[in-house]
Parts: structure tokens; C-alpha cells; sequence
């Protein structure tokens, strides 16, 4: 059960990010979760979307390298140390997080955050067995 990011590489230069924010307001696109990591001449702006094929053929076509990436959205208690419960999870059993992100939305009373796992079939499988909730990705779009 994964849910589908979109990835845009940037320059790293004032305006860029307006410039796709605006893109996608002007296109009725709503975004659920973003992540914008920088480098020295480019950074990363890692998306959820409402609707992330026409978000993807949108930035394609302005130009921008965009791709999509299998990540994980995990439904986690909105309390101190519910974070550190699924970290301690995947962590015993060895699966590697690679970054993550929390959402702009809430699941009724619950926090969602998004993982990059290297191996995500088994995160999931061992988040499924401990009673940690991992949502689809129909499910996360329409938050």
C-alpha cells in the first residue's frame, strides 16, 4: 500500500518555488504534504497532491524535471512520542528511513507522516503487524 509523491528538482534561486506554487494554484491542483530540501544549485520540492498525474503532465510541460516515487503514508496518534513509536518499529527491524515528511492535514484526530523506506514492502508489512495504520494513496489525496 504505497502512495505515489511527486519530486521536482528546482534551481536554487529566489522565485522558484512561487513560481510552482503558483503554477499549481492556477491549475486548481491542491497540494496534502510538501518537503522542499536545498542544495548548493538546486533543491528538491517533494509533493502530495489532490491529483498528481495532471500535477506531473502540468510540470512537464512548464518544463520542470518532475517524477513520481513510491513512498509510505502512515496514520500515527496525534501525541508526544507517536513518531518515535513507528521510528522504533522500522528501526528494530532494520529498515532504513531515508527522509520523512509530515502532512498539512489531519485524518480526523490523527497526524499522517510520509516515508521514503528503502524497502518498503517490509515497512509495511511491519507497520501493518504492530497496529500502525498505512494509508492508500486514494486515501491521502483526498484528505
Amino acid at each position: 500500500m504505497y502512495t505515489k509523491q511527486v519530486s521536482v528538482f528546482l534551481e536554487n534561486k529566489k522565485g522558484r518555488l512561487a513560481e510552482v506554487t503558483k503554477l499549481l494554484r492556477d491549475e486548481g491542483i491542491n497540494v496534502r504534504a510538501l518537503v522542499l530540501a536545498d542544495g548548493a544549485d538546486f533543491g528538491v520540492l517533494r509533493l502530495i497532491v489532490d491529483d498528481r498525474q495532471r500535477c506531473l503532465a502540468v510540470l512537464k510541460a512548464q518544463g520542470l524535471a518532475a517524477q513520481e516515487t513510491d513512498v509510505i503514508a502512515v496514520e500515527m496518534e496525534d501525541k508526544p512520542g507517536s513518531l518515535y513509536r513507528i521510528v522504533d518499529i522500522l528501526d528494530r527491524e532494520d529498515i532504513n528511513i531515508e527522509y520523512a515528511y509530515a502532512t498539512l492535514e489531519k485524518k480526523g484526530s490523527s497526524a499522517v507522516v510520509i516515508l521514503k523506506i528503502d524497502d518498503a514492502a517490509r515497512a509495511v508489512e511491519t507497520l501493518k503487524r504492530s497496529g500502525i495504520a498505512v494509508m492508500s494513496e486514494d486515501v491521502i489525496q483526498s484528505l
